[in-house]
């Protein structure tokens, strides 16, 4: 039976995917190798599920649309930047989530639980944090580089868009990085046919 790697998400507005890429450019022009997010593949995560198959993703569609039919579309604003662990070891370089981030929280504290009951999700040992993922330094040298940048842009602005779907991605890992492809969409607000 096929699997494939799975994640629920929401796409982000093209105007914050620009103001995302030009920030990644100015962030490598500290000189740090990183492997940052193809622009095509900005998104916001909220549930990685990992390798599923065909059975388990038709379940993961039912608990989309059920959390999706109770939630209204929202507003979110990407702003600031921060790393994990800490921004003084990154070894992920993220834009953070002001405005929509309770929205979010929400959405992924609905779809968490009845995917662990279904056998689809295992919970993560740490809180669910919004975020927008921008890249991963190559090493320790490149993130120490790159914590110097994190300061200057704690008053960076990403732009507002409108979350009014979850999406349902499919990814696979190419040589070039992961690949993703959508393979649905669940309108938010919409009660279950």
């Amino acid at each position: 039976m096929a699997r494939t790697r799975t994640f629920l998400g929401v796409k982000i507005g093209s105007n914050t995917r620009a103001a995302a890429v030009e920030l990644q450019e100015e962030l490598a022009g500290s000189g740090a190798q990183a492997k940052w997010v193809e622009a095509e593949n900005l998104h916001l995560t909220l549930v990685f599920l990992g390798e599923l198959d065909d059975r388990d993703i038709m379940t993961v569609f039912k608990v989309a649309k059920r959390a999706a039919a109770k939630a209204e579309p929202f507003g979110v604003e990407v702003a600031g930047l921060g790393a994990f662990p800490t921004p003084r070891r990154p070894k992920v370089i993220w834009a953070g989530i002001t405005e929509g981030a309770e929205e979010l929280r929400s959405l992924h504290a609905a779809l968490e639980g009845p995917l662990i009951e279904a056998g689809a999700y295992r919970k993560e040992d740490r809180a669910y944090t919004p975020h927008l993922t921008l890249g991963r330094p190559n090493g320790e040298a490149d993130g120490q580089l790159l914590a110097a940048e994190l300061p200057k842009y704690a008053d960076w602005k990403g732009g507002t868009f409108l979350v009014d779907e979850l999406i349902v991605f499919g990814s696979e890992m190419l040589r070039k990085g992961p690949e993703y492809t959508v393979m649905g969409r669940v309108p938010l607000g919409r009660p279950e046919e």
